[in-house]
This record gives C-alpha cells, sequence and structure tokens, in this order.
C-alpha cells in the first residue's frame, strides 16, 4: 500500500512528466528515476505505518466484540438489553474498521 501526501503526488507528478518528455528524446536522466524511487519508497513506508495501525485497530474492535458478548451472557435480566445494545454498537464498530482493512490492502 503506497500512501502519497499531496507534496509527494505534486513532485512525483512533476518528475513523471519530465522523464516522459525526455524519455520521447531518448535521453532519460537516471536522477529523475531515483528520485521517483525515493518517493515511492517512503509512500510504501508510510502506507505500511498505517495498514499495521488499522489492523491494531481491527484487533482491539474483534476484544471489544468478545467482551461484549460475555457481558450479554453474564449480564441480569434488567441489564440484558443495555447488554445487547453495546454488543451491537461493538460489532458495527467492527464492521467498519473491517472494512478499512479491506479497503487499504486492496490499494
Amino acid at each position: 500500500m503506497y500512501s502519497y501526501t499531496r507534496a509527494e503526488s505534486r513532485q512525483r507528478g512533476k518528475l513523471f512528466r519530465k522523464g516522459f518528455r525526455q524519455a520521447l528524446a531518448d535521453n532519460v536522466d537516471p536522477v529523475l528515476e531515483r528520485k521517483i524511487q525515493a518517493i515511492d519508497q517512503s509512500a510504501a513506508e508510510r502506507g505500511q505505518r498505517e495498514l499495521n495501525a488499522l489492523h491494531g485497530v481491527r484487533d482491539n474492535d474483534r476484544n471489544t466484540v468478545a467482551q461484549a458478548k460475555a457481558a450479554v451472557r453474564t449480564a441480569s435480566r434488567d441489564d440484558k438489553a443495555a447488554a445487547r445494545q453495546a454488543l451491537r454498537d461493538a460489532e458495527q464498530k467492527l464492521r467498519r474498521s473491517e472494512r478499512a482493512v479491506a479497503k487499504a490492502e486492496r490499494q
């Protein structure tokens, strides 16, 4: 997963266009390629950190759902409705985090 900042996207676009023009003239400067590779590498590292953070959030949400299920099973009759609502909220939050992880992994 790549995670480019706006400045990196602009810079990479400029370098790509410049390299494209040079490629048409059959005279590509290797400095351009190294700069593009450096931008790609930093974006890949940033993307991996963000993906790891998303995995951590998803794991925490899974633990929260498990705790909410245990709370429903052990709740008294008076507290069962509140425990079920807490379980629904935790499951909703888990679905959102799983979708975010899936979307990030597709990129």
